[in-house]
């Protein structure tokens, strides 16, 4: 089933993470500073130092099974995006990001998926596109793995 609704878009903010800065934490800081409850961010570059992205080398018991395991990355360049809900329970932003990262001293071999965590190493440039209007949060989904899904009120 598909779901989709129509979304008003409100303040558009650029942000600019600094080098050794936690990404996560500099986005909640940034979301915080400027009341971003709900949005989207359509794209971001960044390096980072270190970086933690969903995944595993081993064999899934269950390949229908979301992964949550992480490989740990070091001196990448990333390009990403992704979505914000607000997390009622938490009182605070629920980003959802994915990024496509280049390690450079491995001939900038690719990796691509959920970001866990990073440290930013120089920079990160940001575009944030806030959602105004419909409310949007996220609802774990208990019949899949309890993934929280993307929803509105």
């Amino acid at each position: 089933m598909t779901r989709s609704w129509q979304a008003t878009p409100g303040r558009t903010i650029v942000a600019v993470f600094d080098h050794g800065d936690d990404f996560y934490t500099a986005l909640h800081q940034v979301c915080t500073e400027h009341g971003i409850r709900q949005g989207y961010i359509p794209t971001f570059i960044a390096g980072f130092a270190t970086a933690d992205l969903v995944g595993t080398c081993e064999r899934l018991e269950d390949p229908q099974a979301p992964v949550w395991s992480k490989v740990q990355l070091s001196n990448i360049e990333a390009l990403g995006g992704g979505t914000l809900a607000w997390d009622e329970g938490a009182e605070r932003i629920a980003p959802h990001i994915h990024v496509a990262v280049g390690l450079k001293e491995h001939s900038a071999t690719g990796h691509t998926s959920h970001l866990l965590g990073a440290t930013v190493q120089f920079l990160t440039e940001m575009i944030i596109v806030e959602v105004a209007e419909p409310p949007m949060f996220r609802r774990k989904q208990p019949e899949l793995y309890d993934v929280p899904l993307l929803h509105i009120q």
